[in-house]
């Protein structure tokens, strides 16, 4: 008798409806904490993606700056020579005497 009541004991508490209960159980306790980790994963994601998209920004903002100093030495160059023009412009209107102070502007 005892055997027999062991083993009906036994196949009870093996039964499928009570596996199935046992999941159900640790479901309904783990899926909010795991909701609120995924929750928190996409919150992550979306703030690693605009961190991602502000320095490839900058990333590139510098790369273009890196790339107009040919333009910069250009306008450096111009500067330069127009600086230069206006020397030899004013030495011209002293009547070629560059060590004479330069008349009072009227302005």
């Amino acid at each position: 008798v005892t055997d027999k009541f062991t083993e009906s004991v036994y196949v009870l508490a093996n039964e499928p409806s009570v596996a199935l209960y046992r999941l159900q159980e640790h479901v309904r306790r783990s899926l909010p904490e795991l909701a609120q980790h995924k929750a928190d994963m996409q919150r992550w994601e979306e703030q690693s993606q605009g961190a991602i998209y502000t320095v490839e920004y900058a990333c590139s903002a510098v790369k273009n700056l890196v790339d107009s100093s040919v333009y910069f030495r250009s306008v450096e160059g111009l500067l330069k020579q127009a600086i230069s023009i206006r020397d030899h412009m004013n030495a011209s209107a002293q009547g070629h005497s560059p060590e004479e102070p330069p008349p009072p502007s009227s302005a």
